[in-house]
């Protein structure tokens, strides 16, 4: 396992470690009922937080923020000199966290998305994991919840018997949810971002090879150019930008977003 602690990526702390450490450590708050904020964060994630302070206050606050995108995971390389063998790329977290559910008998929740996404994701995880047991699935309301309705929902999850939550209603919002609920849930709250729709096969991932240098981007601004191009065709550049400033040392970037 490597755990080589919170390292800042442009005033964003992202810890970096391997799939192994970040599946152990969700495990272990789930087995001891204890609340935990979990996002993977690619370059969109860690670019929503430095331009706007308070969400980069409130992802500083998670207990394990890992680098979903490889720009990510070399830029730890670059800034900090940590060489990870893989980035930890929320998908594929998620089925490794299912599976370490699944043999440890613990129950999970999901979160987000719309119903119909959600019958097909369960469907789909029930033939992966057929021991593993889904405690519950409840599509977004995509608008904020009145009091009364986030009161009836924490006492959904918590009288479900569930041991992790995973949550997709894509970035910034599945942070600011995660943030919001994890003292009222005694769990791990995982941010898992497109993880619903790739494996309820909704939306197909990049081929691996598009995936190992980085090209991912690329692949789903070709599948959806209006929803995608100015996040990956001006915050990109952006981001590289800043990395390359902090890098050179010509631009501090501060862990306290106070």
């Amino acid at each position: 396992m490597i755990n080589m602690g919170k390292n800042s990526v442009i005033g964003i702390n992202v810890d970096a470690v391997d799939y192994a450490y970040a599946v152990d450590r969700i495990i272990a708050s789930a087995k001891n009922r204890t609340g935990m904020a979990v996002t993977a964060l690619a370059v969109h994630g860690v670019m929503t937080g430095y331009l706007d302070p308070e969400h980069g206050n409130r992802l500083n606050g998670f207990d394990l923020v890992t680098p979903d995108g490889q720009p990510v995971r070399w830029a730890l390389r670059w800034l900090h000199g940590i060489t990870l063998p893989d980035r930890v790329y929320g998908p594929t977290l998620t089925l490794k966290v299912l599976e370490a559910a699944e043999k440890d008998g613990l129950s999970v929740y999901f979160y987000g998305s719309t119903s119909q996404t959600l019958d097909a994701l369960t469907k789909n995880i029930h033939a992966m994991y057929p021991a593993l047991t889904i405690a519950g699935a409840e599509a977004s309301k995509f608008r904020p919840l009145t009091c009364q309705e986030k009161n009836e929902l924490i006492r959904k999850i918590k009288n479900s018997g569930a041991s992790i939550v995973f949550v997709g209603l894509g970035c910034p919002r599945q942070e600011k949810w995660v943030h919001e609920y994890r003292d009222y849930l005694p769990m791990p709250l995982l941010a898992v971002g497109a993880a619903f729709d790739f494996h309820a096969g909704t939306l197909s991932q990049a081929p691996s090879w598009m995936q190992k240098y980085g090209l991912e981007w690329l692949y789903r601004l070709i599948k959806e150019p209006c929803r995608l191009w100015k996040r990956y065709i001006l915050l990109n550049p952006f981001y590289l930008w800043l990395v390359l400033l902090q890098c050179t040392g010509f631009r501090k970037f501060g862990t306290d977003r106070q």
